[in-house]
């Protein structure tokens, strides 16, 4: 006669277990990060474990014993994209780890403005930069998205540039150059030829204590902060961008919800016009972008 399994080993059971784990631990979304983790350790799809769930599948020892290592490094507030090696940003699937900051749900729309404001552009190859690129998100975002645009990144961190390269690789965006360096002087010769400046840079103040652990603990902190304010970056990026766009060209910096007016005045005493702050799909303020004068 067949053994039935043992109801610890259903899936079912295992993600009720994880699930439990994680809420305690005070993860977010303990149910999502769950079966995401459990996705990766089977090599399937989000919509295949929901499916073994419901069908009672059941997991065998070696698969078990890596979803518990997996969830007891969730628990202890390690990124879920550290653990899964990638992080969804729009259209693509980008390589992310220690070093580089992991791109939010947020960032894709900071990156939809910089794309709508590259396709208003009456040019065969219009030009776009990306100052901090991290993993490249909104770089590739742009790049891809707009395929016969001229897109360049800068980053200064060497960890970073080397997830970025990755993903440049991974993605084969051919009309995207990376560089390293410091955004202030790294596009240089760029000046006066850019339409669309974009930025998702440092913004949290020096002593402001990020309130989740994933962010205090795992994110560079030359990712995260930016003198007493948290508005350094914004200022150099503000004279970066004038110095590289030309009259009618954009700019589009993401920031934390309670900077918008701040950022609105730094920009608009700098000369750039029509400065706007937009909300997130939350309804925060997260972006907010302006004109070259």
């Amino acid at each position: 006669m067949t053994e039935l399994p043992t109801p610890a080993e259903s899936v079912s059971a295992v993600l009720a277990t994880a699930r439990e784990t994680l809420t305690t631990a005070g993860v977010t979304d303990p149910a999502v990060d769950a079966t995401l983790l459990l996705a990766h350790v089977l090599g399937a799809s989000r919509g295949d474990i929901q499916l073994k769930e419901t069908l009672s599948h059941t997991l065998s020892d070696a698969d078990l014993a890596a979803y518990d290592a997996v969830i007891a490094r969730r628990a202890a507030r390690e990124p879920l994209q550290h653990i899964t090696g990638t992080a969804p940003f729009r259209y693509l699937e980008l390589l992310v780890g220690p070093g580089v900051f992991v791109p939010r749900p947020e960032t894709e729309i900071v990156a939809q403005y910089a794309i709508d404001a590259l396709w208003a552009v009456a040019a065969p190859e219009p030009i776009a930069v990306d100052l901090g690129t991290g993993s490249g998100a909104i770089a590739l975002a742009m790049a891809t998205e707009v395929p016969h645009a001229r897109v360049v990144a800068v980053e200064r961190s060497a960890a970073a540039h080397g997830w970025a390269a990755k993903n440049v690789t991974r993605v084969g965006a051919t009309n995207l150059e990376l560089r390293r360096g410091d955004f202030a002087h790294a596009l240089d010769d760029l000046a006066g030829t850019v339409a669309v400046i974009a930025s998702n840079p440092p913004y949290v103040p020096a002593d402001a204590i990020p309130r989740d652990l994933e962010v205090r603990l795992h994110d560079p902190k030359e990712a995260l902060y930016s003198g007493a304010d948290g508005l350094d970056d914004i200022r150099i990026i503000s004279g970066v961008g004038l110095r590289l766009g030309y009259p009618g060209s954009s700019i589009v910096l993401e920031h934390g919800e309670w900077q918008g007016a701040e950022i609105r005045e730094i920009l608009t005493a700098d000369g750039w016009q029509s400065a706007a702050t937009h909300q997130d799909l939350t309804m925060r303020d997260r972006v907010t972008t302006a004109v070259h004068p």
